[in-house]
């Protein structure tokens, strides 16, 4: 294909986060040359992945679960510096390292077959962004969850007169001295945000949509494995991923115990609607607050995929291994059962060598020196 105004490669790897960043590792390392076999683009401006965007409070102490990118160790690291710091550097050096190359910022708008994107070619993706057109064969898509919060509604929300925002801005404490705070969700965010807050608020009130389960003992390997396989039957069922703590449950620390044994983690049931000065529940209790914020979590930032037509009946995107069962041109990666740091890692490589058999023999052979 020579068509004008269009860049052609071979992978195109959307986002460089944990996931995207592991899988263009592995491009790299078995053979494949940055911005000639295969291209990474990255809608943040600077890099991290959605840690740049912690709130400052969420120092690398406090991370849970945090897996080294494949090839280099984080060491050294302060943990009283803010997790987006830390992380952020550390992504940075890595892709420096690696001579990854990574295009921000960059918006990716849509993925097309090619043939529907009418540039005459046979067997590509069209990728559509804000710096123009790439063709590609393969695509690792990695955009993680972030830039798509989730908001529920409920009646009389917006008449609301306070300020309502979610985790996805939430700036850090001091932003709700003094503040009634209603803090919504069941999960580890909401549970540090109502740890956080309740030390500086006028008063703070946690509603979960369902009970919070909390889990006391290690999260040791055997535990992972059936928590991943609970994840991966619903995506292999072309399921929506179910959230990370509707899996593992919360996990108890001392902070939580206090916290709990001083009222603050004690959970009321989700309220019915919404006042312009509170909260209400169907049997007449009410709450006033300032602020109501929405630790609601994210779902798979995945609309630029639609033209592809990747869904299922269930509302998912069915996996087989990394690889959309509707186009195994496609393989995603840090979604659904990879949504995890190591998830991620292996992901990338597992779906670099679906590739490598993909693509076959037009594909470079000497690994290149990473």
């Amino acid at each position: 294909m020579n068509n004008p105004g269009v860049r052609e490669t071979e992978v195109v790897v959307i986002g460089a986060g944990q996931a995207g960043l592991s899988s263009a590792y592995h491009l790299r390392r078995t053979g494949y040359e940055p911005d000639r076999d295969f291209v990474v683009l990255d809608r943040s401006p600077r890099p991290g992945g959605a840690w740049q965007f912690r709130w400052p409070t969420l120092t690398y102490g406090k991370v849970h679960g945090m897996h080294a990118l494949p090839g280099m160790e984080l060491t050294g690291a302060d943990a009283s510096r803010p997790s987006s710091a830390v992380i952020g550097g550390y992504f940075a050096e890595y892709e420096r390292a690696f001579g990854l190359r990574v295009h921000r910022p960059v918006d990716v708008r849509a993925v097309r077959d090619a043939q529907d994107a009418r540039d005459g070619s046979n067997g590509r993706l069209t990728v559509e962004t804000s710096e123009g057109l790439w063709s590609a064969r393969a695509l690792i898509n990695a955009t993680g969850t972030w830039d798509r919060p989730f908001w529920p509604r409920y009646p009389g929300q917006s008449a609301f007169r306070g300020r309502q925002l979610h985790t996805a801005h939430y700036p850090g404490p001091q932003a709700f001295a003094g503040q009634r705070v209603v803090v919504v969700g069941g999960g580890t965010s909401a549970v540090q945000h109502l740890l956080e807050i309740a030390e500086v608020a006028a008063g703070t009130t946690w509603v979960t949509r369902r009970p919070p389960v909390f889990r006391e003992g290690p999260f040791d390997e055997e535990w992972g494995r059936a928590a991943v396989a609970r994840v991966e039957e619903r995506v292999r069922q072309g399921l929506p991923p179910q959230s990370v703590v509707s899996v593992t449950g919360l996990p108890m620390t001392e902070a939580m115990e206090r916290a709990r044994a001083a009222g603050v983690l004690v959970p009321r049931p989700v309220f019915d609607r919404v006042t312009p000065t509170g909260v209400a529940w169907a049997d007449g209790s009410t709450v006033d607050a300032d602020v109501i914020l929405w630790a609601t979590g994210f779902r798979a930032a995945v609309d630029h995929l639609a033209p592809l037509k990747l869904r299922e009946p269930g509302g998912g995107i069915r996996l087989e291994g990394t690889r959309a069962a509707r186009d195994p041109r496609v393989h995603l990666v840090g979604y659904g059962p990879s949504a995890s740091t190591i998830g991620a890692n292996r992901a990338g490589r597992a779906a670099v060598r679906e590739i490598r058999a993909l693509l076959g023999s037009s594909q470079p052979l000497v690994p290149a020196a990473v």
